[in-house]
């Protein structure tokens, strides 16, 4: 039972981190666009304005599938109780496989975001007033 309630917790945490992050995000953008800590991509990077949009919309996006994630996560350990130690790391491996899955999946809706505010040089599309 020991191993099932480590593995369940383990399993719990990148739902529980993507919303934690996810709200750390849109509250507190990194100050400066850095390539250590982050939503980084070339896109992200180009301004402030495109490094914050990302983190922003980024955040909503983790908090959600994050959310969505939770339930899912912690039912599908409900079917390994009492089950052998081998059986609930291979249901483990799986999950959070999946989980990593969802995670790098988020970029996709994000870069799309991005891509649709934003021009290839990080301008907005529908500003009033133009960058130079």
């Amino acid at each position: 039972m020991g191993f099932w309630i480590f593995m369940l917790v383990m399993n719990l945490l990148i739902p529980f981190t993507m919303i934690g992050m996810g709200k750390y995000f849109i509250k507190n953008v990194p100050k400066e666009i850095n390539s250590v800590f982050g939503y980084r991509t070339s896109m992200s990077m180009k301004n402030k304005d495109t490094w914050e949009f990302a983190h922003h919309y980024c955040g909503k996006v983790w908090i959600i599938i994050g959310s969505i994630m939770l339930i899912p996560s912690a039912l599908v350990m409900l079917f390994v109780i009492g089950k052998t130690d081998n059986s609930i790391g291979v249901l483990s491996l799986i999950l959070c496989s999946i989980q990593t899955v969802f995670i790098v999946g988020s970029i996709v809706p994000t870069e799309m975001a991005l891509k649709s505010n934003f021009d290839e040089h990080g301008n907005r599309k529908n500003s009033i007033i133009p960058r130079a």
